[in-house]
This record gives C-alpha cells, sequence and structure tokens, in this order.
C-alpha cells in the first residue's frame, strides 16, 4: 500500500486519539451495553441500540486509526529547507485582489484543519503551491472563481 506523508504532530493526535478510543470509550461503551441489558427486553430498549451503535462507530474509527497509523511516513519539516513549496512548509499568502494575507501548513490529508491553518496536500490551494517559489504569483481555480496569490514567505519549521 501507498505511504500517507504526514508530520510528527499529525500522528501524535492520531494516536492520541486511538488510546482515547481504546482507554476510554470502549470500556464505557461496555459498561452501557451491560447496563442496557439488564433492563430487559433487547427487541425494544433504545438505550441498547443506542450502545451497540456508538460500539460499531468506535470499532470502525479504531481500524481506519491502526490502517493511517501503520501507513503514515513521518515527514519532519525542520529537515527541509528553502524557498520552494514542499510538504511540511507554511506559507504566508497574500490575496492579490484585497492583500488580505493567510497563512498555512501543508500536511497530510489526515491531519489537515483549515480552521487551524493546517492544509491538506491533496486541496486545490496546497496542488497550486506545490513546486513554486517564494514571490510567485498563483491561480487558484474553485467554483467561486480564480482567486490570485503571492507567495511571501516559506518557512520549515
Amino acid at each position: 500500500m501507498e505511504k500517507l506523508p504526514m508530520t510528527r504532530e499529525g500522528v501524535v493526535r492520531l494516536e492520541e486519539e486511538q488510546r482515547r478510543l481504546l482507554e476510554e470509550e470502549r470500556p464505557a461503551i461496555i459498561r452501557a451495553i451491560a447496563s442496557a441489558r439488564e433492563h430487559g427486553d433487547l427487541s425494544e430498549n433504545a438505550e441498547y441500540h443506542a450502545a451497540r451503535e456508538r460500539q460499531s462507530f468506535v470499532e470502525g474509527r479504531l481500524a481506519e486509526l491502526k490502517s493511517i497509523i501503520s501507513l503514515a511516513e513521518i515527514i519532519d519539516p525542520a529537515a527541509l529547507s528553502g524557498d520552494v513549496v514542499r510538504f511540511g512548509a507554511t506559507i504566508e499568502l497574500a490575496d492579490e485582489e484585497t492583500d488580505a494575507e493567510s497563512t498555512y501548513q501543508i500536511v497530510g490529508t489526515h491531519e489537515a484543519d483549515v480552521n487551524s491553518g493546517r492544509l491538506s496536500i491533496t486541496a486545490p490551494l496546497a496542488r497550486a503551491l506545490i513546486g513554486k517559489s517564494l514571490g510567485d504569483s498563483i491561480e487558484v481555480v474553485s467554483p467561486g472563481g480564480s482567486k490570485f496569490y503571492e507567495i511571501i514567505k516559506v518557512d520549515y519549521k
């Protein structure tokens, strides 16, 4: 299978989620199922069905996390340098129309969170940035139309 590029922080967050599901969620669900069973007829027991549904979700997420973590290829952005945008780079952009500045770090798909400034490597903006250099102007085509940005800073932290 193909390796998934990720930062160390992204893998740590996934491992923390996996630990929480194993050590906290799973035992809580087991207790909820046992408690619901004590109420008798399971065919009409909403608490039992809700707990079983939650158990199914948690077990599916645990399997997904195990797969993602096993395929993770950790890339340390601090080991990289230069003015060319690559995976792990933190980029400052200026919107060429409004001069509004924004900062993003290009990360793996499973650790992306645009609200926190972590942009998936598969996102249109990230794909437009990869391979470009400090001072370059890029065009990002989206359903809302084309946007133009200038790369004003490339950093590897």
